[in-house]
């Protein structure tokens, strides 16, 4: 009798908690008693994050920057590439001859950024394992997602392409603005004129609108913040502050070249006597005027 009556009981309904799907977690694995350890992840998982460990490795040279970005159609995500391809191009290092041994040209593909899309949560894991950052940033990087990541690789340091780039994604996906109460106001109106009694209201796909936030970077090893970013934007080259540290150290010995290049002959004679006047000590205040 039991039996047949727990049998008629209502099972419970299942409870579906939310989960953020771009969230990034660096708490240590769960392990599954039932589960066999180590867990055996599929192929496609085990080449992101492969792929994922590479990048945060390799970021000790090539910076990092990230991104969150929503609403991205793969039209829009290839039209992107190809502005970014353009922007850096035009502000790629060019060849040199100043290294002391011929070197061969790198090719096309290795001198441009690389736009990736990223699974958060197998990056979460990869930042957790690696660990890169320390002091913490980690925990920092994970709390500031607020959706799902991008990562634009460069290949070297250059501050210049770095500035091009993200002035050329400004532009190509401008930022979003709030709607103000009079475009509310106005969207509500025009839904209370074309609501006709009766009938079913015809159902209108909203016309996704891209949008790209700079959230950070991964710069030699430090996380740097969406204002830190934007000050190595604006920093020179390697080779201009080479130039700059050079004329620093040259300015003084080139002035004294100008100076005695002027003074010649008597003139020199009596520009190092006024000098030499300067350097000795004034006499005293009670000593007598000479004779």
């Amino acid at each position: 009798m039991l039996a047949s009556t727990s049998r008629l009981l209502p099972s419970p309904r299942p409870v579906f908690v939310p989960v953020r799907t771009y969230a990034m977690s660096l708490n240590p694995a769960v392990v599954h008693p039932r589960k066999s350890v180590p867990r055996r992840y599929s192929e496609r998982k085990t080449y992101l994050y492969n792929q994922y460990t590479r990048l945060l490795q390799s970021s000790r040279d090539r910076p990092l920057i990230l991104f969150e970005h929503s609403d991205f159609s793969a039209r829009r995500l290839i039209q992107l590439r190809a502005d970014i391809a353009d922007a850096a191009t035009k502000h790629a290092k060019a060849a040199t001859l100043a290294a002391p041994t011929p070197a061969p040209a790198p090719r096309a593909a290795d001198t441009l950024p690389t736009f990736t899309i990223l699974r958060t949560s197998i990056f979460g894991v990869a930042l957790r394992e690696l660990s890169p950052l320390g002091n913490g940033a980690e925990a920092e990087l994970a709390t500031s997602v607020d959706s799902t990541l991008a990562v634009l690789s460069f290949p070297t340091l250059n501050p210049p392409q770095l500035k091009a780039v993200l002035r050329v994604l400004a532009r190509s996906v401008p930022p979003r603005h709030p709607k103000t109460p009079e475009e509310i106001e106005a969207q509500k109106k025009a839904e209370e004129a074309a609501f006709v009694p009766g009938r079913r209201p015809k159902r209108q796909r909203p016309t996704p609108v891209p949008d790209l936030k700079l959230l950070g970077a991964v710069i030699e090893g430090r996380l740097f913040k969406t204002e830190g970013v934007k000050s190595v934007a604006e920093l020179p080259t390697l080779d201009g502050l080479r130039a700059q540290l050079v004329g620093l150290l040259s300015a003084p010995a080139s002035q004294l070249s100008m100076v005695l290049n002027e003074a010649g002959g008597a003139k020199l004679a009596r520009t190092l006597e006024g000098f030499k006047k300067s350097l000795e000590p004034q006499g005293q205040e009670g000593d007598a005027p000479p004779s």
